[in-house]
C-alpha cells in the first residue's frame, strides 16, 4: 500500500501545504529553505483570526550572542503557568514568531508562552543551540515575577525539532542544576540521529519529513559528531542512559511519522525510569498534519490531546 493510501482522507490534500521542494531545500540549501519558510510563516500570521493574546518581541543576552524571544500573554489573572516553547524546522529553519501554535496554547491553556529564537544549524551545532535554550529557560524563571509566571508551573515543549530540543533540555537542566520543571510537552519530537528504527526506513515520501532530509538535518545539527559514538544525549535524547528524575511528559506522534518508533521507545524509557508519561499515537497521521490540516477531525483530536494535559499540568 502506498504512503498516500494509508493517510487519513481528511489530511491528504494538505500534503501540498509543505512541498517536497521545501523539504529538499532544508537538507540541501538552508538559506533557500529559510526564505521559503519565512514567506509561508508571514502568510500564516497574516491569516490568523484576531486574538486577545498580547505578543511582544525582545532579545536577551545569551552566553555568546543575543537570543530573540517572542512572549505571548493571554488576558486573565496572574501569576499563571508558563511554557518555554521551541519551534520546529529540523534545527535548520524557523524562528521565535511561531504565532499559530503559541497563540492557541496561550488561549487554551491560559499560560504565558515564551518562544525561543535559538540559533540554527549548520551555522550552529547542538552545543550552541542547547546553550541558547538553557539560557532562555533560566531567564524565564529569573524573570517569572515580571512575566506574571508562577515558578512552580513552568513547562518546556515544542514540535518536531523543538520537541527534541525540549527533551534534550530537560536532561541538560537536570544535570546542570537547572530550574524545576512541571512538565515536558514532546510533540512528535526529533530524538534519534541513528535512523535505525522501522519507521525511519518506512517514511520516504518527499512531501513529508522523510529519511533523506532527516539524515541531512542531523548531520548539520551534530557537526563532526555525526556518525560517531560521541553524540551527546542532550542532542539525541534516545542515547541517554538515565531518564530518571525528569519532569512528567507527554509524547504524541502520528503512526505515519518518521519519528513514530523512536518516540514510542523514548516514552517507554521514561515510564521504565519512573517518569509519569502519557503516550499518544494517532493512526493514519503524518508528521505535522495537525497544523497543515487544522480543521480535520483527527487534527483537532491531536491538538486537544496535547493541549489538555498541558492545561492540567500548568493551567
Amino acid at each position: 500500500m502506498s504512503f498516500i493510501d494509508q493517510v487519513d482522507p481528511e489530511i491528504v490534500g494538505a500534503l501540498n501545504a509543505y512541498t517536497a521542494e521545501r523539504y529538499r531545500a532544508i537538507g540541501d540549501d538552508p538559506p533557500k529553505a529559510r526564505e521559503m519558510t519565512d514567506a509561508v510563516n508571514r502568510e500564516t500570521r497574516a491569516s490568523l483570526p484576531p486574538t486577545d493574546v498580547e505578543i511582544a518581541e525582545l532579545t536577551i543576552p545569551g552566553p555568546d550572542c543575543q537570543i530573540p524571544l517572542a512572549i505571548y500573554q493571554p488576558p486573565g489573572p496572574k501569576p499563571r503557568g508558563g511554557l518555554l516553547w521551541f519551534h520546529g524546522g529540523g534545527y535548520i529553519v524557523g524562528d521565535e514568531r511561531d504565532d499559530s501554535r503559541c497563540v492557541e496554547i496561550a488561549e487554551y491553556v491560559g499560560c504565558t508562552v515564551v518562544s525561543v529564537g535559538y540559533r540554527l544549524a549548520p551555522e550552529a551545532t547542538f552545543r550552541e543551540i542547547i546553550s541558547d535554550s538553557f539560557a532562555a529557560l533560566n531567564w524565564m524563571v529569573d524573570q517569572a515575577s515580571e512575566l506574571g509566571i508562577d515558578r512552580r508551573r513552568v513547562a518546556i515543549g515544542g514540535r518536531s525539532a523543538g520537541g527534541g530540543l525540549s527533551a534534550g533540555l530537560a536532561l541538560y537542566s537536570r544535570d546542570n542544576n537547572g530550574p524545576d520543571l512541571a512538565f515536558q510537552l514532546l510533540i512528535y519530537p526529533m530524538l534519534d540521529d541513528r535512523h535505525e528504527t522501522p519507521s525511519s526506513h518506512e517514511i520516504t515520501y518527499p512531501a513529508v519529513w522523510n529519511r533523506d532530509v532527516s539524515v541531512k538535518a542531523w548531520k548539520m545539527y551534530l557537526g563532526d559528531d555525526f556518525g560517531s559514538d560521541k553524540v551527546s544525549p542532550y542532542a539525541a535524547p534516545t542515547r541517554a542512559n538515565d531518564l530518571s528524575a525528569l519532569p512528567p511528559a507527554l509524547v504524541t506522534v502520528g503512526a505515519l511519522d518518521l519519528f513514530r518508533d523512536e518516540n514510542i521507545d523514548y516514552a517507554q524509557g521514561l515510564m521504565a525510569a519512573g517518569v509519569a508519561t502519557d503516550l499518544q499515537v494517532y493512526a493514519r497521521v503524518y508528521h505535522g498534519a495537525e497544523t497543515k490540516a487544522p480543521d480535520a477531525e483527527v487534527s483537532k483530536r491531536m491538538r486537544l490531546g496535547y493541549l489538555e494535559p498541558l492545561k492540567r499540568a500548568i493551567g
